[in-house]
C-alpha cells in the first residue's frame, strides 16, 4: 500500500511541542506501517524562533506568523500545543474553519469555546480532536462517542485530577494541605501554579467536555465557579477522610 503523505504544522513549540515534533520523527515509521500516513512537521508557530529547543525543528520551520500556516494549502492537519484559550482560540477557529482539522489537548479552549469550534469544524468539513483533553491517555471521549453513541448516559462520575487525588488521599493520613500540595510540586504532580488543580478549574473543564460529549448537557466551564474547597488551606483531613468515603 502506499503512504500517503500528511503535511503537519504545530501550534506552539516548546516543551509539548518539541516533544510531538520528536516522536512523530522516532515512530514515523511504525506510525506509516499502522495507518498508512507518513507525518511530517513542516511549520511550527512560536513567538520566539531564537530559544533552545529540546528538539531541532529542522530549517524553514519555525515561524512567527500564523499565516505561514493558515496561507499554506498542503498543510492539511495542525495539532494545538501553545495552551492557553487565546490566542490559541482564535487561530484552531480560523483553520476549523479554513478546512484544516485540529487536534488539541487543552481543556479549557474546549470546555470553554467548544460550541463554536464544533460549529467551525462542521463548516469547514474538518475534525477537531480532543481525545487528550480529558484523562490523557484513556480513550473515554472515544468512548463516550462512538461506543455509547446510542446509550442514554445520565452522569458522569470519576477522579479527573490527579493533583487533588493526590492531595486528598495525603491529608487523609495526616498531611496538612500546605505539606500535600508541597509534595505533590516535588513529584512533579502539580504544576510550580498550581491555580488550576487546587482551584477546582480543571476538573470543571474537564467535566464540561465529560457533560457535552455524553450529551447530559451542554456546559461551558466559564459558567463554573472559579474557587474550590480544596483549593483553601483551610481545608481539614477529616473532610478528606469523608469525600474519600464517598466516592
Amino acid at each position: 500500500m502506499q503512504s500517503v503523505d500528511v503535511p503537519v504544522a504545530l501550534l506552539g513549540y516548546g516543551t509539548v511541542g518539541a516533544a510531538v515534533h520528536r516522536l512523530l520523527a522516532e515512530q514515523g515509521d511504525e506510525i506509516e506501517r499502522a495507518t498508512g500516513h507518513r507525518l511530517r512537521v513542516v511549520r511550527a508557530l512560536v513567538r520566539d524562533p531564537s530559544r533552545e529547543r529540546g528538539f531541532d525543528a529542522g530549517p524553514h520551520v519555525l515561524t512567527t506568523d500564523v499565516r505561514d500556516v493558515l496561507h499554506d494549502p498542503s498543510i492539511r492537519l495542525v495539532a494545538e500545543v501553545m495552551g492557553g484559550v487565546e490566542p490559541a482560540g482564535d487561530h484552531v477557529l480560523s483553520l476549523l474553519g479554513s478546512g484544516r482539522s485540529v487536534v488539541t489537548a487543552n481543556k479549557q479552549l474546549v470546555a470553554r469555546h467548544g460550541a463554536a469550534l464544533f460549529a467551525a469544524a462542521a463548516a469547514g468539513g474538518a475534525q477537531l480532536r480532543f481525545e487528550a483533553s480529558v484523562c490523557a491517555a484513556i480513550p473515554v471521549i472515544k468512548v463516550l462517542r462512538e461506543s455509547l453513541v446510542v446509550t442514554n448516559v445520565h452522569r458522569v462520575l470519576g477522579i479527573v485530577n490527579g493533583t487533588t487525588n493526590f492531595m486528598l488521599s495525603a491529608m487523609s493520613e495526616g498531611q496538612s494541605y500546605a505539606e500535600a500540595l508541597s509534595e505533590a510540586q516535588r513529584l512533579g504532580y502539580a504544576e510550580a501554579d498550581p491555580t488550576e488543580d487546587v482551584g477546582g478549574l480543571d476538573a470543571a473543564a474537564k467535566m464540561a467536555i465529560l457533560a457535552t460529549v455524553a450529551r447530559i448537557a451542554i456546559f461551558a466551564a466559564a459558567s463554573a465557579p472559579e474557587t474550590s474547597s480544596v483549593g483553601s488551606a483551610s481545608a481539614k483531613p477529616f473532610a478528606c477522610a469523608s469525600a474519600s468515603a464517598s466516592s
